[in-house]
């Protein structure tokens, strides 16, 4: 720190030429510098790094203590080691009265749970991977006698990685289904662009309108979405709720149709059949092959009928 200006208002800047926090009184006209203790303490606490909310390990603890005792000053080693005069103030009042500045534990509030409780419960969970947390509870308590929220439940499964995810929704397909539909991509796997361009897929995607759609929530690891155990294979929904129709093209597609009536074989052939695949028939030529999932609907004998009369291939796609 150096003192520059003139005679009218003499300057404190610091070595870096960065102006400082100036305290000006008027005297007789005259401008004087404030040099109080407060002022430098204040221009000090901006001129070092604060150590502020950061925990002081015992090696620089045993440092601060070696310094005052050596005679230095508390406000020295503040500026030396960039730490809050207050902090210093406190270690060294803590040192004089029971000569010991290590920093102390605190242990908590002791567990509710056993190691041997925790494992149950995982064990519990993965076993019926449906159960809720106040299930586990409830299970936990009459098998134990230990009684715990259903928050210290969810608590100890994130501690061992088990959290509460929507299983996986996925058609059952047995072996057979399995082996037909490998034949098939091994069959068409060579296919160029110019002969998928021919093919177009119709399919349709189904949105519950209840409250909850039934949902369900599984116990299961991070990386374990796919595993055989967090899968539920289902093709059915239940309850009320609407179908959303379209077909896709390379290049192309339809617009979307919305079914909120129960799809019945004469609505799929006036709606879908006859307003969409046929016009893409007629301007595609033979070479047209029309492509679904063989839900139930699309193998309706009025749908059959309708494709052989408008010369319309179905391509074979394996049955789930």
């Amino acid at each position: 720190m150096q003192i520059t200006g003139n005679h009218q208002m003499p300057r404190i800047v610091r070595h870096n030429d960065e102006s400082v926090r100036e305290g000006y009184i008027r005297n007789g006209g005259k401008e004087v510098k404030l040099f109080t203790s407060a002022l430098k303490a204040f221009q000090c606490n901006n001129r070092i790094v604060m150590a502020q909310r950061k925990h002081l390990d015992d090696f620089l603890r045993g440092r601060i203590i070696g310094r005052l005792e050596c005679g230095r000053t508390q406000l020295e080693v503040s500026e030396e080691l960039g730490i809050a005069q207050s902090v210093i103030s406190r270690l060294w009042q803590r040192f004089q009265d029971d000569g010991n500045v290590s920093r102390c534990y605190s242990t908590g509030r002791p567990r509710v749970t056993t190691p041997n409780e925790d494992r149950y419960l995982a064990v519990t969970a993965k076993r019926n991977r449906r159960s809720t947390e106040s299930d586990l509870s409830r299970q936990l308590s009459s098998a134990t006698g230990t009684t715990v929220s259903r928050l210290t439940v969810y608590r100890r499964f994130g501690h061992i990685g088990l959290y509460a995810r929507r299983p996986v929704r996925c058609v059952p397909l047995t072996a057979t289904y399995c082996r037909l539909r490998l034949a098939w991509s091994r069959e068409h796997a060579l296919w160029t662009p110019q002969q998928w361009s021919c093919v177009m897929f119709s399919d349709e995607s189904r949105f519950s309108l209840q409250s909850d759609s039934r949902r369900t929530f599984i116990w299961r690891a991070p990386g374990t979405r796919y595993h055989q155990e967090n899968t539920i294979e289902r093709h059915r929904y239940g309850g009320a709720g609407g179908l959303v129709w379209g077909e896709i093209i390379l290049g192309s597609r339809t617009d979307l149709h919305v079914q909120s009536v129960t799809m019945t074989g004469h609505i799929y052939r006036d709606v879908i059949l006859e307003q969409h695949v046929r016009l893409f028939r007629g301007a595609m030529g033979a070479e047209f092959l029309f492509m679904d999932d063989n839900a139930r609907l699309h193998r309706a004998n009025i749908a059959d009928e309708c494709l052989k009369s408008e010369d319309i291939t179905r391509m074979d796609w394996p049955a789930y």
